[in-house]
């Protein structure tokens, strides 16, 4: 069974930016389905954005037109690069796929 380790996590003010990655311990080809999804202290886990084998992508409402999600199944990797930080993107973030989730990285946008 695959496994995921994220990272790219950290500090970073409003306005900036941050990549996140997700390394797979296996080859992700067969993974139809790869998820990026996100839980803020107090909250639900919510998903943040998709991405299938052909590349599709589906995002969260309150994500559109600053987070971008890809993935490089050569690699093994999904990524996801979240641009105009706000504060409320304050959450530890997670990948999945398949009911297999990472540990998670801690992203906080604070001045």
């Amino acid at each position: 069974q695959v496994q995921f380790v994220e990272s790219g996590g950290g500090l970073v003010q409003p306005g900036g930016s941050l990549r996140l990655t997700c390394a797979a311990s296996g080859s992700i080809f067969g993974l139809y389905f790869v998820g990026w999804y996100r839980q803020a202290p107090g909250k639900q886990r919510e998903l943040v954005a998709t991405i299938t084998t052909r590349g599709s992508t589906n995002y969260a409402d309150s994500v559109k037109g600053r987070f971008t999600i890809s993935r490089d199944n050569a690699e093994n990797t999904v990524y996801l690069q979240m641009n105009n930080l706000k504060p409320e993107d304050t959450a530890v973030y997670y990948c999945s796929s398949d009911g297999t989730w990472g540990q998670g990285t801690q992203v906080t946008v604070s001045s």
